[in-house]
């Protein structure tokens, strides 16, 4: 059991948009409001704003979301290698000062090649990770030095970097990091106050916990400071059999929209989308309610391992793994507004108490 606090996230988007609702729109900064503010109103402690090469920049969606809630924490993907570590470090120190300490900063080191090449990144998977590794140093560096630096590496350089502006947190802003391959391994024991990963059974977060645990200790860090995220679709119902028939009746409405896309049988180069793969190909059901079949259907791209069920159900399922370590929930629904405002009105607070409970009997 896990002495870290419980932690839930949640995710914010640019318009409504899910695998079962068609983006219809290209910017909604109302919705961006909605969103923020169902998330604070549902008892969440911090919401997701992701990257993608073709999307509104993430930390300007945060800022216009921060300015409508005024509680609710923000995890902002970025991505190294776009702009200077330096630049991005005051960047993210102001956003931090404007909203009283409500950031935190979620490293993707990369997408597909092919996204990354949108950008202008034509790294391969390693000196993606070798330039993530340096560019989170120089952040910290840049958020703590109470004097300019100079800086040689193997990809950036600098004489008298400096930041005037200081995170409001202290030592610096909570560093997420995501990646399930040795090189982000090894990368996340170094630098990661929260270690990402998506929706795997039980016998894989384990797994998982255990390595980024033992690069930790081999960065010289004690391995209980760090936390973990794990992601999750939650598919609710009142009942067991209604919360399946909702799954069933999702998976059906992407493959319609999907129609013959050839993403079933893809081999994406993220360790991440392969763990996933691998859950699914072990069945459509791992470890009761852990579904896998949409992960399937879309080529496991990105979080999409759910668990379905009434919301004493699932809140049980994600009581074992806050049990074998994870600290953090990011869960977000299929119908993105409407599930945000359920998941705070039964899913949350059943969690907590089965959490609760679990302590109690040990």
């Amino acid at each position: 059991m896990t002495n870290h606090p419980l932690e839930f996230i949640g995710m914010i988007s640019h318009r409504r948009t899910s695998e079962i609702h068609p983006a219809d729109i290209v910017f909604d900064p109302g919705y961006i409001a909605r969103m923020a503010l169902a998330h604070e109103a549902a008892g969440f402690d911090r919401v997701l704003v992701a990257w993608h090469s073709a999307h509104p920049d993430a930390l300007l969606v945060a800022s216009h979301a921060a300015a409508q809630a005024k509680r609710i924490g923000f995890m902002i993907a970025h991505r190294p290698g776009f702009i200077a570590p330096t630049l991005a470090a005051r960047q993210f120190a102001t956003f931090d000062q404007l909203t009283g300490g409500r950031a935190a900063i979620h490293i993707i080191t990369g997408g597909s090649p092919k996204e990354q090449r949108a950008d202008g990144d034509f790294l391969d998977h390693g000196e993606r990770y070798a330039r993530s590794d340096e560019y989170v140093e120089l952040l910290k560096r840049t958020w703590t030095s109470e004097k300019p630096f100079d800086h040689q590496g193997p990809l950036y350089r600098f004489e008298g970097a400096f930041s005037e502006i200081k995170p409001a947190q202290k030592p610096h802003i909570p560093i997420f990091f995501g990646g399930s391959s040795d090189a982000a391994i090894n990368v996340a024991g170094r630098h990661a106050d929260t270690y990402a990963f998506w929706g795997e059974t039980l016998e894989q977060a384990r797994d998982t916990i255990t390595r980024v645990r033992a690069s930790a200790a081999r960065a010289g860090r004690n391995p209980d400071t760090l936390r973990f995220s794990l992601s999750f679709r939650p598919v609710l119902a009142a009942t067991e059999t209604a919360a399946w028939d909702r799954a069933h009746a999702i998976l059906a409405r992407i493959r319609e929209l999907r129609g013959d896309l050839p993403t079933a049988n893809a081999k994406p180069e993220s360790i991440g989308s392969q763990r996933l793969l691998e859950a699914a190909a072990g069945g459509a059901v791992r470890d009761t309610r852990l579904w896998t079949e949409v992960a399937a259907a879309v080529g496991a791209g990105a979080n999409t391992t759910a668990l379905v069920g009434t919301p004493d159900q699932v809140a049980e399922s994600l009581a074992a793994y806050h049990a074998i370590g994870v600290t953090t929930f990011l869960i977000r629904g299929f119908d993105p507004l409407e599930d945000a405002e359920e998941f705070g009105r039964s899913l949350l607070p059943a969690t907590r108490a089965a959490v609760a409970g679990l302590a109690v009997a040990a």
